[in-house]
């Protein structure tokens, strides 16, 4: 009987953090740049305690082994600071804790200090740290990354290059997501890499499927009403075997 509880029991807590992961999914439908988390079950074998033998019994553990990276759909904005990764490739950004991380979300501006930032604040950085550009100029973005402004009054041949974006592109299987949304690729910054290349004037879309992860969540829910069926189930047949025992005796 004990298995069976070890195998409902554990299911059904598990639905419900695989139900977070999903609603997570589903609020970042909107989001620039996100990537979809990924979850799956799997079975562990329940440790051997002293003097017991639980080598029969496993219980249900939900693992969020990577993300889904298929590039979501670009869409044109009109804004000269926005882009958009072209393909494979990372832009790399500042995080709170002053570590270096990387994110596909491109919709950029320029903060009170002149500063190039993200939609969330984070300075962008480019050859020597966070990037920071003039007042009073109107700035483009190459699509190699390289920042270039011209003063009001300028002629179309007086530009000025301040910096380039970094533009990375680390294997996936080495990116681990953190708690801040942000991508890493280990304890080491990566080096540049001259082949990424961005579209200005868009950004990329959260790859999350707003359909699927709505089915996704369905299908979870459901699951999770089976697993607490389950446990009914084995409450029942319990009571039935006590009341056997109670007979025979």
């Amino acid at each position: 009987m004990d298995r069976l509880i070890y195998v409902a029991a554990s299911g059904a807590s598990q639905a419900l953090d695989q139900q977070a992961t999903i609603a997570n999914n589903l609020a970042n439908t909107s989001t620039a740049g996100f990537r979809a988390q990924l979850a799956a079950y799997r079975a562990v074998p329940v440790e051997r305690e002293a003097g017991n033998d639980l080598t029969t019994r496993t219980y249900a553990l939900t693992t969020v082994p990577t993300s889904d990276f298929t590039p979501g759909p670009v869409q044109p904005t009109g804004n000269a600071l926005d882009v958009a990764i072209q393909g494979s490739g990372w832009i790399a950004v500042q995080a709170a804790d002053g570590s270096e991380a990387y994110t596909r979300a491109g919709n950029l501006h320029l903060d009170a200090n002149g500063q190039l930032v993200t939609g969330g604040g984070l300075p962008v950085i480019g050859n020597g740290g966070p990037i920071a550009v003039p007042p009073a100029t109107q700035i483009d973005i190459a699509n190699d990354g390289t920042i270039s402004t011209r003063g009001a009054g300028d002629t179309p041949t007086a530009v000025a290059v301040v910096d380039k974006i970094k533009l990375v592109n680390p294997p996936a299987a080495s990116l681990t997501r953190g708690d801040d949304g942000l991508f890493r690729a280990g304890e080491e910054a990566v080096e540049v890499d001259p082949t990424v290349r961005v579209t200005s004037g868009a950004v990329e879309g959260s790859n999350v499927n707003p359909v699927t992860a709505m089915v996704a969540m369905i299908d979870n829910a459901r699951a999770f009403q089976m697993h607490m069926k389950v446990l009914d189930m084995a409450a029942t047949n319990e009571q039935t075997a006590n009341q056997l025992l109670n007979f025979s005796g």
